[in-house]
């Protein structure tokens, strides 16, 4: 079975605006909190968020961010991140809609120092899975971090267990586990990348 299709998110998105209750749902709102104040600085160069889906969390991430690259499959999702951008005056913030990871974006000369995964790896079929991580281990910066966040429970549309997600991210070179949470609903990694001269 390959990756879950794009046509399935869009699909989603046209039915409902918000259709993880991803601004109303407690359990959300909660996670996205626990997420930003595991991540290990003040502020970033430039973050990327794959996976960006109406924004809610971009709009957080642009406030610690000097830039925001966020990128949706759907594009009725990336609609709605632009247009939350927009109303909010976040102009640095690129929503791009993008057909992860068979398309990635342009990495900043020195690479992202922040990349979020949240609630989009376990998507993925093994070959795409690889393509994605391969994606992220070219453009994180030296130094930089990598957060992820996923629901833990069983779902239809689910290709990877969440524990087998977060150990194969963890898994990518030079990557040191800075914070680790888990609970029934969910698991939240975060790992910083040594930098370049550093002792292994």
């Amino acid at each position: 079975m390959g990756p879950v299709a794009a046509d399935h998110f869009e699909q989603l998105y046209r039915a409902d605006p918000d259709p993880w209750r991803v601004s109303s749902a407690w359990y959300e709102r909660r996670k996205r909190r626990l997420l930003l104040a595991a991540l290990g600085r003040q502020r970033y160069r430039h973050a990327f968020e794959p996976g960006c889906g109406a924004g809610q969390l971009t709009q957080c991430l642009a406030l610690r961010c000097a830039r925001v690259s966020a990128a949706d499959i759907a594009p009725a999702a990336a609609a709605r991140c632009r247009a939350r951008m927009a109303e909010k005056g976040l102009d640095h913030v690129d929503v791009l809609l993008l057909d992860l990871p068979r398309q990635w974006p342009a990495a900043p000369a020195r690479g992202f120092d922040l990349i979020v995964l949240s609630e989009v790896g376990y998507y993925l079929d093994d070959a795409a899975l690889a393509r994605f991580l391969r994606g992220v281990d070219a453009s994180l910066a030296p130094g930089g971090e990598i957060v992820a966040c996923h629901w833990r429970p069983d779902f239809d549309d689910r290709l990877q267990p969440t524990d087998t997600l977060h150990a194969a991210i963890g898994a990518l070179p030079g990557l040191t586990r800075r914070v680790h949470h888990e609970e029934a609903e969910f698991r939240l990694d975060l790992w910083r990348r040594q930098p370049q001269g550093s002792e292994p």
